[in-house]
């Protein structure tokens, strides 16, 4: 049992995005010529097999009609037939001995008489191209004759200025991207770290990134932003927000000329969309990958490894490949532009001796609009700001909606009195399947929901109570801080 968005929902264990688990991978199918007897292999899992790919039909090749209007043959157009062309003299060979003649000439066929006046220019036209043909072989042949070699070549100019990429190709996003992307390097006090991705916000000096690519140092560790060109700055941390996943850097001596990145709208993503990610998965720094926009408004709760709270998210969905050092690096669309900051992959689960796993296809990222609202709050107060509903929700998944619970933590009220659920009717045991128009199927998704807002906002929950549906409005109030 958990408080929605009271920071009480305890030290759980490291949660996965609420997503389905991936299918397992089809093992391979036996080899064998057609015909021959199937070879008897070893017993391997059930798979899903995927669908029969149909056969290719071939289009029947298209034979062209006959003319109507040529003639039938040169003595229609009475025409004296030409005499046969002479036998060459090898031509006979062996002939006398009643065998074959081998090279001996084809039945002649005459040429169809051309329409006066066009004859002339053709055989003009044909007569002038053998000629032309005759000197350029001529040339040809006495060039490569002076320069002692049978053929040339012609170099491409390897001067790296005219290699130019548009700007609308990933090479172009990426090259004007990759200056305003940092590595970030976090050491703690305990000797534990790790490394991640972060990005220019602003010509101030600050860098957007994830809360847990820095948690292991923000108190007493050691934080560095090395960018592209390999030039690296100290960092310190102006403010973190767990339950959003989103904190907020700033170099210490930040340089001259900063390029923030530009942002985008992600209310205005769609299913389909162009994505370029850039990070350091696995410490491989200035990455670059590309996918699509898998799907909007996914549910996700991740951990930040430390068995502290966790955070929500109603995230895109992307199948760029991300992996861990990917986080809180930039999704951008096909412009260029802030869509996202990557923050959690679905995984399959680490094998024996592995202590990461790598990217699926499932990667997913918080909307950029939800994360500058946060950006804005860290860099004015170094805190952030939740929006609540003022009530204790379960965190079970497939409950078939958001479980208000019988009771808070230690006992307290799970609605809070005369909070924003208390004063729209909302009572302990209501199942909320709805928020405004997006169907809610558990605790986090709600959580995820809410926090795309912000406080004031006023939105529509839809409820069921004894078996019968309702809606209540909702104003919603305000948490300050993740204690």
């Amino acid at each position: 049992m958990s408080t929605e968005n009271e920071g009480n929902e305890g030290n759980a264990a490291e949660a996965v995005p609420s997503v389905p688990s991936a299918p397992p991978v089809p093992a391979d199918a036996p080899q064998g010529s057609p015909g021959s007897p199937p070879t008897p292999t070893p017993a391997a899992e059930p798979v899903a097999e995927p669908p029969a790919t149909p056969p290719h039909t071939p289009h029947a090749p298209h034979t062209p009609p006959p003319n109507p209007h040529a003639p039938q043959s040169a003595a229609d157009a009475n025409w004296p037939p030409p005499p046969p062309p002479a036998v060459p003299a090898y031509a006979s060979h062996g002939a006398g001995a009643g065998g074959p003649a081998w090279g001996a000439p084809q039945p002649y066929a005459p040429e169809a008489p051309r329409r006066r006046g066009m004859g002339g220019l053709v055989a003009a036209v044909a007569a002038a191209a053998l000629i032309a043909g005759g000197i350029g072989g001529a040339l040809g042949y006495w060039a490569a004759d002076r320069n002692g070699s049978g053929s040339t070549t012609v170099s491409a100019s390897t001067d790296p200025q005219e290699l130019k990429r548009d700007p609308g190709t990933v090479a172009g996003v990426a090259s004007k991207a990759l200056p305003s992307v940092v590595t970030i390097d976090a050491q703690g006090g305990d000797g534990e770290g790790g490394t991640g991705t972060g990005f220019v916000y602003d010509k101030e000096g600050h860098i957007l990134t994830n809360n847990h690519v820095v948690a292991s140092a923000a108190d007493s560790g050691q934080l560095t932003a090395t960018f592209s060109n390999g030039k690296k700055y100290g960092a310190e941390v102006v403010g973190r927000a767990q339950g959003y996943d989103v904190a907020v850097l700033k170099l210490k001596n930040p340089p001259s000329g900063l390029t923030p990145l530009s942002l985008g709208n992600s209310d205005q993503v769609a299913v389909g969309d162009s994505t370029i990610a850039i990070g350091a998965p696995f410490g491989l720094s200035n990455t670059v990958t590309t996918g699509i926009i898998s799907a909007k408004n996914r549910p996700v709760a991740s951990g930040d490894g430390s068995g502290g709270s966790n955070s929500y998210m109603s995230a895109l969905q992307t199948d760029a490949s991300i992996n861990p050092g990917n986080s809180g690096g930039p999704l951008l669309d096909a412009r260029g532009a802030v869509i996202g900051i990557n923050s959690a992959i679905q995984s399959t689960g680490s094998s024996v001796g592995q202590t990461q796993a790598g990217s699926i296809g499932l990667g997913f990222a918080i909307p950029i609009n939800q994360a500058t609202n946060v950006a804005q709050q860290l860099i004015k107060t170094g805190k952030p700001v939740y929006p609540v509903i003022g009530a204790t929700v379960s965190m079970e998944e497939k409950a078939g909606g958001a479980v208000i619970s019988n009771q808070g933590v230690g006992g307290t009220a799970a609605v809070s009195q005369d909070g924003p659920a208390d004063r729209a009717g909302l009572k302990a045991g209501d199942v909320i399947t709805k928020f405004n128009d997006t169907t809610i199927d558990s605790g986090p998704t709600l959580i995820g929901e809410i926090w795309t807002h912000k406080p004031g906002d006023r939105v529509t929950l839809t409820y069921t109570r004894d078996g019968k549906t309702d809606t209540a409005e909702v104003t919603l109030g305000e948490r300050n801080g993740d204690s």
